[in-house]
């Protein structure tokens, strides 16, 4: 920490950036007026203060002057941030003594008509910047050693690419499947688009490479139960259910053919039942592996499984009614129905979550008749059919009868592109419906088929090939969503309108098969919570960026795998899995991690140990201790993640932000608001979101009003009533909070605080008398740079407005 008594020395530095800054903005009128700036020292102007020269200049003049403070007058600190702060750590400075002031994309390109009023925002920029640099600490990052051990959450396709990299690489990784079997939906399907090739052959050479791999452990039938930590050092507890089957299993069948009950399939729920104990291929009685391919004939509930390795038995107790007749047909007392769960905890460095999906469940589309009427199937129950180890042996056969279907509809889209279901497209749904469709042509090539779509959507690499095949093929395409689908005799009428000829269309056919869309799994959120990630409105988990950072998440050290994002087809399962394996093992290429400084502490002699912060922090990075005379909290540093949020919600000032401290905050404002405070709109920008977005505004040379001063803070639940009320007690004329989307906030929950403090806020202007009209709340995205123009322009016309009509009111606010 910097001594109290430590005299300041700051320098200045005024950027030109060619014509982009000094075309509008006069730079040296800006660099001689900081010189007469409070502890500022040196202040000059340069035409490119990034480029070698510029920074060689800025070395110089650190030692040369003895400068212990610097402010770069140039362009977003999200462009050159980390260069400047790299810079000064040369010349000796410790790399958070540095501020930046965003002369460029807040200033010159947005103010380009107006020179004079760009130069003034321009020094009032620089003097708010000099005054929070007066208050800067030197800090130091974070260091926090690996675990070099990474746990993967899904065994699908995905989570063994994911894993088999890791392993391959040289670290441990522990593999949790909460199926008693590896593969995934993959596992289900018998061909894969865009070749129409064998499904097992691949997964199976998958398969045996990760059940092969000695540093691979395989937790089947296994969950997370809690995960505390962070990067380099979560801590997992795992719970297995047991098989209630014990090492001595041969995997004869003599239980399954003894067991009088019987329940739906999961998957063919509408084709067969199966019977509470199942058999799965096993590498040996602890680990079952095997693709989840196992597979229930309709009259004799057989099973059949990929010949892996030898098969053993499971029983799912939630249908068991302990009847004994397993137990006692056992020829080796195999059967252990009191197998209590084990729970085991793990030491990881890195979480990779690749959970998968579900199928929606087209029950929810009554018009349908789905399980009431029996010809009408679902898509992966077809794919059940074509396989040769499928219920029907490879044979098509209408579920009413056992006939081969001549006459055979497709209907896209259930469940998805679909209002009262998902809005979104399923993405694999027209793909998979196109080789089903070719496979039945190329079986029975007179077998009618017609596809009701609303769009047929084939983007990947020789999908669109798929397309025209089936066209050449024969198959017929109806552009329309049937209404309902009606049984006559032993046929199924079909009711739709083509919209391409605006004629309706009523057919019969067969059977009926429903493309039903992707959907999120149901126990998404009690992982989300657990690993402190957000979901999309749609129930996925959000990748950190969806663009930039697809595989990671905002919690460091969590990477996402697969469809657990979003729906994926099987080469972009295939492409994340290895994304974010690349991930975790550049991770584990250093043996300790450095994390941001930028995180909350408390001052524990005004901490009155309320709690108030611990359930505003989404990190569990605060925490109550025990001390004497009660509790107090402490910060846990290494999983702060910096929001703030915590500091604008202790109602006794115990909490504060290293590097926007509320001081450093409270001098950015005074130092706005010294001239013409009334004419003047101060806007608290996250970092994230709608700082990013006034920068997009400004690429996007979107023009707006000079009279807005931003305050960037990592996020907008770190802007208290008390920073808001500070503004309108200097004058301000308006105040803005602009916050990311509700689902976009960078540290989950922020965003939903800061619209709570908002409401509290607006309540003590009013018993003040103000007028709480004058505190805006608009949510801005980093692409939403027409918005933030958009609102500062609304902003001003109501200010203007409110000035000639409402003096009296900014009169008593100044007062």
């Amino acid at each position: 920490m910097a001594k109290t008594n430590e005299q300041i020395r700051v320098g200045v530095f005024v950027c030109h950036c060619g014509k982009n800054i000094a075309g509008t903005i006069d730079c040296k009128a800006v660099a001689d007026y900081a010189r007469g700036l409070e502890d500022v020292v040196y202040s000059v102007h340069n035409l490119y203060t990034c480029s070698e020269a510029g920074q060689a200049e800025l070395k110089k003049a650190i030692v040369e002057h003895n400068l212990n403070r610097v402010v770069v007058a140039s362009c977003s600190p999200k462009m050159h941030e980390l260069t400047f702060r790299a810079c000064v750590a040369e010349a000796g400075l410790n790399p958070y003594l540095m501020e930046m002031a965003n002369i460029r994309e807040h200033n010159s390109w947005v103010h380009s008509s107006d020179p004079e009023g760009a130069t003034k925002k321009a020094m009032d920029q620089v003097k708010m910047a000099v005054s929070k640099a007066r208050l800067l600490k030197p800090l130091q990052p974070i260091r926090v050693p690996i675990t070099k051990r990474a746990m993967v959450l899904g065994g699908g396709v995905a989570g063994m690419t994911a894993a088999l990299n890791i392993a391959d690489s040289g670290h441990e990784v522990i593999l949790v499947e909460k199926k008693a079997s590896l593969g995934g939906m993959a596992s289900f399907l018998d061909k894969t688009f865009p070749k129409v090739d064998c499904t097992y052959c691949q997964l199976q050479e998958l398969l045996n490479k990760v059940v092969s791999n000695p540093r691979i452990k395989i937790l089947p039938l296994s969950e997370a139960k809690e995960i505390s930590g962070f990067v380099g050092n979560f801590e997992v507890k795992v719970v297995r259910r047991p098989t209630y089957v014990n090492d001595s299993c041969t995997g004869c069948g003599m239980c399954l053919e003894a067991c009088p009950e019987t329940l739906p399939d999961e998957v063919l729920n509408h084709l067969q039942v199966r019977k509470p104990i199942t058999l799965v291929s096993s590498s040996s009685a602890h680990t079952l592996l095997c693709a989840n391919s196992s597979v229930w004939d309709r009259n004799t509930v057989h099973i059949q499984s990929m010949p892996i390795a030898s098969r053993v038995a499971v029983i799912d107790k939630s249908y068991c009614t302990s009847c004994g007749a397993c137990e006692e047909i056992c020829p080796v007392r195999a059967i252990e129905l009191d197998q209590p769960s084990i729970e085991e905890s793990y030491k990881v460095g890195a979480i990779v979550v690749a959970t998968g999906f579900e199928l929606f469940d087209p029950r929810r589309k009554p018009e349908y008749g789905y399980s009431k009427l029996k010809d009408v199937i679902t898509s992966l129950e077809l794919e059940r059919m074509l396989s040769p180890i499928g219920p029907t042996h490879g044979n098509v056969e209408r579920p009413s009868d056992g006939n081969e279907p001549k006459k055979v509809a497709f209907i896209q889209c259930v469940g998805c592109r679909d209002d009262r279901a998902n809005p979104y497209c399923g993405r694999i749904c027209c793909l998979i419906t196109l080789k089903q469709a070719i496979l039945l042509k190329e079986r029975s090539p007179d077998m009618d088929i017609v596809v009701f779509y609303i769009d047929m959507r084939t983007g990947g690499k020789e999908y669109e090939a798929l397309y025209t095949k089936a066209q050449k093929l024969g198959c017929r395409f109806v552009r329309g969503r049937p209404s309902e689908i009606l049984e006559e005799g032993h046929s199924l009428a079909v009711r739709s309108e083509d919209t391409l000829t605006g004629k309706p269309f009523i057919e019969k056919f067969e059977m009926v098969v429903l493309a039903t869309g992707i959907e999120a799994p149901k126990d998404a959120k009690r992982l989300s919570e657990m690993l402190k990630i957000p979901l999309d409105p749609y129930g996925f988990f959000m990748e950190a960026h969806i663009k930039l950072k697809p595989a990671e998440t905002v919690v460091d050290g969590v990477m996402l795998a697969g469809s657990c994002s979003g729906p994926m087809d099987l080469p972009s399962s295939v492409s994340r899995g290895h994304a974010s394996a690349s991930k975790v093992i550049s991770l584990f290429s250093k043996d300790e991690i450095e994390l941001e400084p930028i995180v909350s502490h408390v001052d524990p002699t005004i901490c009155r140990g309320c709690l108030a912060c611990t359930k505003m922090c989404p990190f569990q990075a605060v925490r109550p201790i025990e001390v004497a005379g009660g509790k107090k909290i402490e910060v846990l540093e290494s999983l702060c993640k910096g929001c703030g949020t915590c500091v604008a919600g202790c109602p006794y000032g115990a909490l504060d932000q290293y590097h926007f401290s509320e001081e450093q905050i409270r001098a950015q404002i005074d130092a706005a608001l010294e001239t013409d405070p009334s004419d003047k709109i101060i806007s608290f920008n996250c970092n994230w979101c709608s700082y990013a977005g006034a920068d997009f505004a400004g690429v996007s040379r979107l023009q707006y009003p000079t009279n807005v001063r931003i305050i960037r803070v990592m996020c907008s639940g770190r802007i208290s009533t008390k920073i808001i009320m500070r503004a309108f007690e200097k004058g301000a004329g308006m105040v803005l909070v602009a916050p990311c989307h509700p689902a976009d906030c960078h540290y989950i929950s922020g965003n939903a605080w800061a619209k709570k403090r908002i409401e509290q806020a607006k309540s003590m202007l009013s018993r003040k008398g103000i007028d709480p009209d004058r505190l805006w709340f608009v949510y801005v995205s980093a692409a939403e740079g027409n918005v933030y123009q958009r609102t500062i322009i609304e902003m001003t016309r109501f200010l203007e407005r409110m000035k000639k009509g409402e003096g009296k009111v900014l009169q008593e606010a100044k007062a």
